[in-house]
């Protein structure tokens, strides 16, 4: 947010954190705007954690999207297509492996955008998408949707939300005003929340990045 296009800032505050899972919005991969790197790729190096990039678009002569970041084993890797708003959008998910146990879950990155009802559309194809699924889920991100929202109200029949508690606001990180980023679960009996917070950092992005202690 100080204009300085700063990877490593990024990199440092999500090392910090000692995370096993890690879902990014707003990736550029290779974009004449942010100097032609893979960001996803630096952006694993920097952390020591396995990353992959989900396209949204071509843009710039690169590609913009998202991506998600790993420290278990992946062993596999979708870019699920969502319906188009005005600009495309993907549900990119991975199947992790625990390293103490070998049992898998899947860890979905989402970035809805734009209207509401672009929205509830991505949302029901997001459903439809997971239907079938027989591990649990972790879904996280930019549902660019409040919590009263038609949106989270139809991704609630099939997920549970981890509810934040007094300092709920995730955007904007400097003059925090709106509830749109979240964690959903599925099944909700296959975790126990430890422990949940926003993290002040009015530099590295735009919006606070939230973190969730999870046992399975």
């Amino acid at each position: 947010m100080d204009l300085e296009l700063d990877l490593e800032r990024i990199g440092a505050l999500i090392r910090d954190l000692k995370p096993d899972l890690v879902a990014l919005q707003e990736i550029d991969s290779v974009v004449t705007r942010t100097n032609a790197v893979n960001q996803a790729s630096v952006l694993g190096d920097i952390t020591g954690m396995d990353a992959v990039f989900g396209e949204f678009m071509p843009y710039q002569g690169g590609k913009y999207g998202m991506a998600v970041l790993s420290k278990w084993p992946i062993v596999s890797s979708k870019n699920h297509r969502l319906p188009d708003g005005e600009e495309p959008r993907s549900a990119l998910s991975i199947r992790v492996s625990s390293p103490k146990t070998s049992r898998e879950l899947e860890f979905v990155g989402i970035h809805f955008y734009m209207t509401e009802t672009e929205r509830l559309a991505q949302a029901r194809a997001l459903s439809a998408a997971y239907e079938d699924t027989n591990v649990p889920i972790i879904i996280a991100g930019d549902f660019n949707s409040e919590p009263d929202s038609p949106i989270l109200a139809h991704l609630a029949e099939n997920w549970d939300f981890v509810q934040k508690g007094e300092d709920h606001f995730t955007f904007s990180s400097y003059e925090p005003v709106k509830e749109i980023d979240f964690f959903a679960l599925r099944p909700s009996t296959a975790f126990r929340v430890i422990d949940q917070y926003l993290i002040d950092e009015p530099v590295a992005s735009d919006h606070r990045p939230l973190f969730i202690e999870l046992v399975w």
